[in-house]
């Protein structure tokens, strides 16, 4: 599948986060997927449309149903992506704490 979307773009929707969040669970029927939210069935339809061509689902078809799945696989990359600027968040944070400290005011 030729992905026309970025991933980043398909998680900064709460509402496709929420969906990842429910299928990370269980796999999961459009259907019930659409009954955890107050928007249409096409709209959550459309959402899991942009979930699953950026890879972050994937569909099983059982019989007449159609389940999605999560793919661990996608978010690893995602992960691995922001883990340096986690780390250099860490360090810097950890710099200013030091920095802090070091002029903390005496009683």
């Amino acid at each position: 599948m030729e992905l026309r979307r970025d991933v980043f773009q398909a998680i900064a929707d709460p509402t496709r986060r929420a969906i990842i969040a429910l299928v990370a669970m269980q796999a999961m029927t459009p259907s019930a997927i659409a009954e955890n939210f107050d928007s249409s069935r096409q709209t959550i339809s459309k959402h899991i449309q942009i979930l699953t061509e950026c890879e972050l689902l994937k569909q099983e078809q059982h019989g007449r149903e159609i389940y999605y799945h999560f793919n661990p696989k996608k978010m690893k990359e995602i992960a691995d992506f922001i883990e340096p600027y986690r780390n250099m968040w860490e360090e810097r944070f950890q710099k200013l704490e030091a920095i802090m400290k070091k002029y903390k005011p005496k009683k």
